[in-house]
């Protein structure tokens, strides 16, 4: 069963930066799909950001020019940038994976990271 575990959230002030990271453990044949995904109080999950195996990204509208997701192959590893902070980016981040282990496709969630955005 592949694990996936998110690390690197926190408080900073408005305009401040945080770098978020998750992990994927396991029998990983491949990973075709990495995102990022966060819900505030009393909303629903959404779409952050997301990167395929092409390198391929996409963002919400609401982050666009202020976070950059990337990846790492080797580590089985993707990294959320996020600058220029506000204080309507607070939330839970989850990190979800999709790909193929030892036995079959998987499609994995992170536990969540807190980021708040406060002064």
């Amino acid at each position: 069963q592949v694990q996936v575990v998110e690390s690197g959230g926190g408080l900073v002030q408005p305009g401040g930066s945080l770098r978020l990271s998750c992990a994927a453990s396991g029998n990983i044949f491949s990973i075709y799909y990495m995102g990022w995904y966060r819900q505030a109080p009393g909303k629903q999950r959404e779409l952050v950001a997301t990167i395929i195996s092409s390198g391929t990204t996409n963002y919400a509208d609401s982050v666009k020019g202020r976070f950059t997701i990337s990846r790492s192959n080797a580590k089985n590893t993707v990294y959320l940038q996020m600058n220029s902070l506000k204080p309507e980016d607070t939330a839970v981040y989850y990190c979800n994976m999709r790909g193929i282990d030892d036995r079959t496709r998987f499609d994995s969630w992170g536990q969540g990271t807190q980021v708040t955005v406060s002064s």
